[in-house]
């Protein structure tokens, strides 16, 4: 049954000491839930959060993950040994690197070589009889609420959303972009190694569909306006698409087609916002990634063509 009076909280994890850059989300209810606890790195912060809220690791009924990449789900192993009674919903792609990350490790340790464990911190399996996963089109009572679960892919194959029915609130995790405190500026986030835009575009509409009153994004908190919100984002996905599908057909080489990425998304920052918040974008978005991503995207699709 809802519970009229259900809350959600914004916990700041502080990621390496960073504000506004990776924030979870308390449910408060009967049971306590968790939507995307962040890196094992940033339990301290994670736990302060929930003592403010007068509570514990220990009192918390679920951890909600929209995917399963580091900076969302990595404290939930350590989280689930601690509390061997949360339950851990993830979308069922997702599952099973939960249960056995030893691939994800492996991919991510290429990606971030001797920096990964002081990135990261540990990411630890969850049993498989925690794990309750998700294939989209569920609703899930938790928390005093209700939740509908959406099949969101595009930045992810595993990404899910959830919209809190009491209150409105559409939980999208990294499909509806970079966007800190209700700044002007939404900004897409397209790391490798599944950047999917044509179902990126359905999972928009899939989460436009619902009239969220608002959108949680996990880089950084609430965000309003929530049309204006999605149309930016498709519009400036689409020219980031462009961008880097025009550069890799003029020939030049990577370093100086990511060089000219990033300079461009930086100038598009700089224009609409003050130099310290184009910064703290910065550090959640990470522009060479996002052109890395979409320039396996528009290879692998070229070489599906041929």
């Amino acid at each position: 049954m809802t519970n009229a009076v259900a809350t959600s909280q914004l916990i700041d994890v502080e990621y390496l000491g960073k504000r506004r850059y990776i924030a979870a989300c308390l449910l408060l209810g009967d049971v306590p839930a968790l939507v995307d606890p962040g890196p094992s790195v940033s339990l301290p912060a994670l736990r302060a959060g929930l003592a403010a809220a007068g509570l514990e690791l220990d009192d918390l009924g679920a951890v909600l993950l929209t995917h399963i990449h580091h900076d969302h789900a990595g404290a939930t192993g350590t989280i689930v040994a601690q509390n061997p009674r949360v339950e851990v919903y993830v979308h069922e792609r997702g599952a099973v690197h939960m249960i056995d990350p030893s691939r994800l490790l492996a991919s991510a340790r290429r990606l971030y070589g001797d920096r990964m464990d002081a990135l990261w911190g540990e990411f630890a399996a969850v049993p498989p009889e925690n794990i309750r996963s998700l294939a989209g089109g569920e609703t899930l009572a938790l928390a005093g609420r209700r939740l509908e679960v959406a099949y969101t892919p595009g930045h992810a194959v595993h990404h899910v959303s959830y919209l809190d029915t009491a209150d409105g609130t559409a939980f999208v995790g990294d499909t509806a972009g970079v966007r800190i405190a209700n700044l002007p500026f939404v900004m897409p986030v397209t790391p490798p190694p599944d950047i999917d835009l044509e179902g990126w575009e359905d999972s928009l509409e899939k989460i436009a569909a619902w009239r969220p009153q608002r959108l949680f994004v996990t880089h950084f908190g609430p965000a309003e306006g929530v049309r204006a919100h999605i149309e930016e984002h498709r519009r400036r996905l689409r020219q980031w698409a462009e961008a880097v599908r025009e550069g890799l057909a003029s020939g030049a080489d990577d370093e100086a087609l990511t060089a000219a990425f990033r300079d461009d998304v930086l100038a598009r920052l700089n224009e609409r916002l003050p130099a310290e918040e184009a910064a703290a974008y910065l550090q959640g978005g990470a522009p060479d990634m996002s052109w890395q991503g979409l320039a396996r995207y528009w290879r692998k699709k070229w070489e599906t063509e041929s």
